[in-house]
């Protein structure tokens, strides 16, 4: 492998680990990412326990993730690394697309989900899209958390909908519960910076374009977190979408 340790530094390449259990495809998929300039592999994991004791020691930028993996699954070891990691991101690269599982990884973390029919090309802009901190889901894949989502959205719409304060129903001898699950109002700089998400920008590219400073960013997206009960940004962005399909203002 031509690669120099000492130049370009270290931080100037994205510092990429490989978790797959197939070996022929682990070493083909790191011959590809370390053939781009900007791209190193910095390590490989045969499974998912293996995967986060790497990414706790190695600390990559991202991790190229697959899902059917032994001893621990990739979305088990996704949140894991989620949890323990937050400035590294996870990037699903599998061959399943099952309902389940791609709604699953995305709420254990997962910034990108593709399948392994995916061009090489895609493959490595992908990473480097997830490292600047945008999300990537192949249009399949988005469908089915789109999907997802509206049921999501539908939901809300249904409770927001139901009887009127005051009137009459069969329920209104029940007790109402707390609904934890109502999101806060969004304020109208957390709407902005919610609407830059949904387009797949970063923190320093919604900075840019409303003119703040990137660490207000950083707190408005943690706050619109919290109030919409996401994990992850990929949660935030087709949220949006979700409920724009759904008629939600």
């Amino acid at each position: 492998m031509n690669v120099p340790h000492a130049s370009p530094p270290t931080h100037a390449r994205i510092r990429v680990l490989i978790a797959e259990d197939q070996a022929l495809i682990r070493r083909g998929m790191s011959m590809l990412l370390d053939a781009a300039s900007d791209i190193e592999v910095v390590g490989q994991a045969a499974d998912g326990v293996e995967a986060v004791e790497l990414a706790r020691r190695l600390l990559p930028d991202v991790v190229l993730m697959d899902l059917h993996m032994p001893r621990k699954g990739g979305v088990l070891a996704t949140r894991e690394i989620a949890a323990a990691l937050p400035h590294t991101r996870v990037m699903v690269l599998t061959t399943f697309d099952r309902d389940d599982l791609v709604f699953d990884a995305v709420r254990a973390g997962a910034q990108a989900y593709l399948l392994k029919d995916a061009s090489e090309d895609e493959v490595i802009d992908t990473v480097r899209a997830v490292h600047r901190g945008e999300s990537r889901l192949t249009p399949q894949i988005a469908r089915k958390v789109m999907d997802q989502f509206r049921l999501l959205a539908d939901r809300i719409a249904t409770n927001d909908a139901a009887a009127p304060a005051g009137s009459a129903s069969p329920a209104a001898s029940e007790p109402a519960p707390p609904a934890p699950d109502t999101p806060d109002p969004l304020t109208d700089r957390e709407a902005a910076v919610l609407e830059q998400i949904a387009k797949g920008q970063s923190n320093r590219q919604i900075a840019a374009a409303l003119h703040l400073a990137e660490g207000t960013v950083k707190n408005h997206v943690s706050r619109i977190m919290q109030k919409l009960h996401a994990n992850t940004r990929t949660e935030l962005a087709v949220l949006v979408l979700a409920r724009k399909d759904a008629g939600k203002p």
